[in-house]
């Protein structure tokens, strides 16, 4: 029973990972790319260093569709890997590609990461511990 409740912890950190990841992503789109006075700011005052930097990167990467791309090549990779880390890597760029306007790209992400996630923290072997076999019917 300890193992059970042991495997508690890193299944809510994950999830309170992808949280943060939605939260990070929400704070960019709502803060930074959204506010019509700091783009235009940005575009009066030209390619400056800080927010309008760092404005220009998130504009770039979702007018090119680059979050939705790593975001299905994390998802590729979850699919072939199979492990915790990359459903949670797959799950947690399709929480910011949605965020941030890959809408496609990102909702198939973190689908596929949710899934993998939610099937990695049911053990498969919690129901063969308690000797209990099931047999065809005669």
């Amino acid at each position: 029973m300890s193992d059970r409740h042991g495997r508690r912890w890193p299944v809510l950190l994950a999830w309170s990972g992808l949280l943060a990841v939605g939260a990070i992503a929400a704070l960019l789109r709502y803060q930074l790319v959204e506010p019509p006075a700091l783009g235009e700011r940005c575009a009066a005052t030209g390619p400056i260093a800080g927010l309008c930097t760092l404005r220009g990167w998130v504009v770039a990467g979702f007018l090119s569709n680059a979050f939705g791309y790593a975001a299905l090549a994390a998802a590729a990779l979850a699919l072939l890997r199979q492990r915790a880390w990359t459903a949670w890597l797959a799950a947690a760029l399709g929480t910011f590609a949605l965020e941030l306007y890959c809408y496609q790209s990102g909702a198939l992400a973190l689908l596929v990461g949710a899934v993998l996630l939610v099937r990695g923290a049911t053990p498969r072997h919690e129901h063969r511990e308690t000797g209990q076999h099931i047999q065809a019917q005669p």
